[in-house]
């Protein structure tokens, strides 16, 4: 601070000095050069300001020029680094179309016909190679179009599911050449390769695929049609022999033609002696439906599951569950619905195709709710599969599904629209089991002595079928002919009926069983009931037979046993829980009846004979006008002639 203060006083000492030594300077001029150096003083100043003035502008155009020079150094940087990224983006988008085209050409599994070779006349007159190639193209996409399988595209060893195309020549170097050539070098192309050529007696036309020796097939220039037919199937039966076989049973299930279903059969059976697993798992699946169709249910049975041994992750079940269901081997259906589900939900490598497996998946979850009892989300899933992708195969079967849940859950209306509406793709034999659902509907709601007569069918039916529906006729048909005979109080009748069925059969032990019990004959009753059981456990329909047979007879207690081991089984099954409470009612226990009749309630919401039952007990309980309620909601559903006039005695001194 001290050094500061003595600079600036040094300083104001020299200017002090300076300026006396001007004034001094002044003191000895005369007045004229004092004047004249004052003008020369102010020339110098006007002088410097002028110089200081030109300085300034000299600085501003340079700062211009240095701020304008740096926008440009900064524009060709910009424009360096725009470069930089549109050189380094086109080299990336070559690198990412080779590499997608590579990939796309090792993932090419398709199938190309190559023109065939013809003779110079056939192809003046339009028939050329490549004409020729495009028919047998069109056929080959006509049998896929055709051909139902839920099996997956990716599954089969040589899949080109619908890529097929037809390879027309170019001539010399162009994009088509290269992209082909990436197919054939990184690819797994099938190729097919044929002539068409004059023999002594018409025209022949072969075709070979890749190096495998051609198939050749002979006529007259005027079927040429009917030889480019036979080559198609030739190539579909060498290239994709799994399809083809569910190609020919697909055609022979709508022509009812014998032949063809012997004809998938043997293609079958070459790929269970030749092909990989996979085939060989797939080839017995279909086997067994054949079998099944055929009326051997017990060898499809054991085809079905020699499929499953031979893969385990593969969704046979939903056939071997089909088939138990023919026999009426509902423990068996039931454990194997659940190994569906387990399987659709948690195992991925099904190999079916994504719509089919959701299908399937909902037509699984469909039948193990009606094996459970729980016939509203039957229904419900029914109706989803109305309208859910990939349900064509499921759909026939899913319908009378839907009509055995109606039966099961009393409402005869929902009986009555279901049969009305049959899917166009109801096919052999669900348009069999559509009558035997009906008549058993017909049953459960009360309806037996009302006929639903079905039109008749316009398919053709395989030999097979006859014997089919014998097996139909004693496990399901004869049960039900007995116990209509037995409620209309023709016991002989029923019994002559009864004891042709089988005893492996859930329903015709039950059958039994009721029989029994509507001739007042308890100790029969009991053993087969015991025999329903037995061969039934995990499932609630003995059980609640068991119970209605005991309610009948005055047992209230050993019914209510009964009924409480069918809901542990069947929570949703509305059967047991009703009659639970007709039994409380019975033990004067109507205040604990109204629970019951509340629960069956939310799985049969339009059962008549419940809402009566429920009136009534509400009644006893001393709550006249909820009782009221449930009358008038009963009164607006199904009820038997005999529910009709209990309503009317009960509900007049009330309503």
């Amino acid at each position: 601070m001290a050094e500061e203060t003595g600079d600036r006083g040094a300083s104001a000492a020299a200017a002090g000095i300076e300026s006396a030594a001007m004034a001094l300077a002044l003191v000895g001029m005369s007045r004229e050069k004092a004047d004249a150096l004052g003008q020369e003083q102010i020339k110098l100043i006007a002088e410097q300001t002028s110089l200081a003035r030109l300085q300034i502008e000299d600085l501003r155009r340079e700062d211009g020029l240095r701020h304008w020079s740096l926008r440009v150094r900064h524009i060709s940087d910009v424009m360096k680094l725009a470069f930089e990224f549109s050189v380094a983006a086109i080299l990336l988008a070559i690198v990412l179309l080779i590499g997608g085209a590579v990939w796309n050409a090792a993932h090419d599994d398709g199938l190309v016909i190559e023109a065939f070779s013809v003779p110079p006349d056939l192809a003046a007159r339009g028939l050329t190679g490549e004409v020729v190639a495009s028919k047998v193209l069109d056929r080959l996409s006509a049998m896929q179009s055709e051909t139902q399988s839920t099996r997956a595209a990716s599954s089969y060893t040589n899949n080109w599911d619908n890529d097929i195309k037809v390879q027309v020549p170019d001539t010399g170097v162009s994009i088509g050449e290269i992209d082909r050539f990436l197919h054939e070098e990184f690819g797994h192309q099938t190729h097919i390769k044929g002539e068409v050529y004059r023999t002594a007696g018409g025209i022949a036309v072969t075709a070979r695929t890749g190096d495998i020796g051609g198939a050749t097939f002979t006529g007259s220039e005027a079927n040429i049609g009917t030889l480019i037919d036979a080559t198609a199937k030739a190539i579909f039966r060498t290239t994709q022999p799994y399809r083809y076989a569910m190609y020919l049973r697909t055609v022979a299930a709508r022509q009812g033609n014998p032949k063809g279903f012997a004809d998938a059969n043997a293609v079958l059976w070459d790929l269970v002696r030749a092909g990989t697993v996979n085939d060989r798992a797939w080839s017995y699946d279909g086997l067994g439906d054949g079998l099944g169709f055929d009326g051997d249910l017990y060898g499809s049975v054991a085809m079905i599951r020699r499929a499953i041994a031979t893969r385990p992750t593969l969704d046979a079940y939903t056939d071997l569950a089909r088939t138990e269901g023919y026999l009426q081997h509902e423990e068996d259906v039931l454990k194997t619905r659940k190994g569906a589900e387990t399987l659709i939900t948690q195992v991925a490598d099904t190999e079916m195709n994504a719509s089919a497996a959701f299908a399937a998946a909902l037509f699984n979850k469909q039948d193990l709710a009606l094996e459970q009892g729980d016939n509203l989300a039957a229904l419900n899933y029914g109706d989803q599969m109305d309208f859910a992708p990939g349900s064509g195969q499921v759909l026939s079967p899913s319908y009378v599904d839907k009509l055995q849940a109606c039966g099961a859950l009393h409402d005869w209306r929902c009986v009555l629209k279901v049969w009305a509406a049959p899917p166009p793709n109801l096919v052999y034999p669900d348009a069999f089991i559509r009558r035997a659902r009906m008549r058993l509907a017909e049953v459960l709601t009360g309806h037996s002595n009302e006929a639903a007569h079905e039109a008749p069918l316009t398919m053709r039916m395989p030999p097979s079928a006859a014997k089919m529906m014998a097996e139909f006729e004693k496990r399901t048909n004869a049960p039900l002919d007995a116990l209509i005979d037995a409620n209309f109080g023709d016991f002989k009748r029923a019994h002559a009926t009864i004891d042709m069925t089988p005893l492996d059969c859930e329903i015709c032990l039950r059958f039994r069983g009721r029989i029994d019990a509507l001739e007042r004959s308890w100790g029969g009753a009991d053993y087969w009931f015991v025999r329903a059981v037995r061969f039934a456990p995990s499932v609630p329909f003995a059980y609640a037979d068991w119970g209605w047979a005991l309610l009948g007879k005055g047992d209230n207690d050993g019914a209510i046993a009964k009924f409480t081991l069918a809901n542990l089984i069947g929570p949703h099954f509305a059967d047991p829980l009703e009659m639970w409470g007709e039994a409380l009612m019975l033990k004067n226990r109507s205040d604990q009846a109204l629970a019951k009749f509340e629960e069956a309630a939310k799985y049969a919401p339009n059962w008549g004979r419940l809402h009566l039952k429920w009136g009534e007990a509400l009644i006893y309980a001393g709550k006249p006008d909820e009782a009221k309620q449930q009358f008038a909601i009963a009164s607006g559903l199904d009820l038997s002639s005999a529910d009709r006039a209990q309503l009317a005695g009960v509900s007049g001194p009330h309503g």
